[in-house]
């Protein structure tokens, strides 16, 4: 047989076949047979050309696989688990498979979690973002997980006011232990939306507090102890709004009295004006007879 660049099988596996002089740069297998590897790796075909990156992610997301950079995608039945753990990451990848159901990103050294970083991945049933350095999360940063989503890690983080509008949504256990939380009305107000994990939440612990009687204690003790960090806001707040009445009305009073005083002054300068005047004679009729 000639030799050529065309494919050939050899024992019915559809191995790819090369010629005998390969390329260089292409490992080759006893007998001439490419070596593939066996892990998912990037298509070829997007490697090497302008555009390249786009592509990759596009195909990635479309077809959900690929597997980010040194991360391991286990495949069973269709579904992908995503082990990124401990892999230095500064941000989460944006070409996780979407069909991943659970991906752990812990350990690593991310920071802030931006709006949509999660919106493709609809099948995901579990993320760990646990030991991370995670400050700020987007009030969008976990749409398109609110159906499916059932456990989500925030453990041994920086976290120190939970963001409603993120976490809010989620039907999922949440655990928050190992946080710098700063226990005040608007935490208090979060938590009460939040589905807490149950095994976590006596971890939870007040880092500084706006009674500073609590900082430093858990934050389950103060709850249970009937202490609402509200009350302190809310009488604040009605102080403030006395405060801001008593100021509107003091306003209004002194214009009044300002206004009659000016309608006083005005009333006697005009008296005064008349008072100045020269008095008239009264001229007698001419047809009235003598006396």
């Amino acid at each position: 047989m000639p030799e050529s660049r065309g494919r050939l099988l050899s024992g019915g596996r559809g191995e790819e076949l090369e010629p005998r002089h390969p390329a260089r740069g292409h490992a080759r297998a006893p007998g001439g047979v490419r070596m593939r590897p066996t892990g998912k790796q990037s298509p070829p075909a997007l490697r090497g050309r302008p555009g390249g990156p786009g592509l990759l992610l596009l195909f990635c997301l479309r077809l959900g696989a690929c597997c980010p950079q040194s991360c391991q995608c286990p495949e069973h039945a269709g579904a992908v688990a995503v082990h990124c753990s401990a892999r230095g990451l500064q941000e989460i990848p944006g070409d996780i498979p979407a069909n991943a159901v659970l991906l752990k990103l812990d350990a690593n050294r991310i920071a802030r979690v931006p709006n949509g970083a999660f919106q493709h991945l609809s099948q995901l049933r579990e993320l760990d973002l646990s030991q991370n350095a995670i400050e700020t999360m987007g009030p969008a940063a976990f749409s398109g997980l609110a159906g499916g989503l059932r456990l989500l890690d925030l453990s041994h983080n920086r976290i120190r006011r939970v963001p409603k509008d993120a976490l809010g949504k989620l039907s999922a256990k949440i655990r928050l232990a190992h946080n710098p939380l700063h226990c005040e009305c608007a935490l208090q107000e979060a938590l009460w939306e939040l589905k807490l994990d149950p095994d976590s939440v006596h971890e939870l612990a007040c880092h500084t507090s706006e009674q500073e009687a609590f900082a430093g204690k858990p934050l389950i003790q103060a709850l249970d102890a009937g202490v609402s960090f509200c009350s302190a806001h809310h009488k604040t707040t009605d102080v403030a709004m006395l405060v801001t009445m008593f100021g509107w009305f003091a306003m209004v009073v002194a214009y009044v009295v300002y206004y009659v005083r000016q309608n006083q002054e005005d009333a006697r300068r005009h008296l005064e004006y008349l008072k100045s005047l020269p008095s008239t004679p009264v001229s007698r009729d001419p047809l009235s007879p003598a006396p």
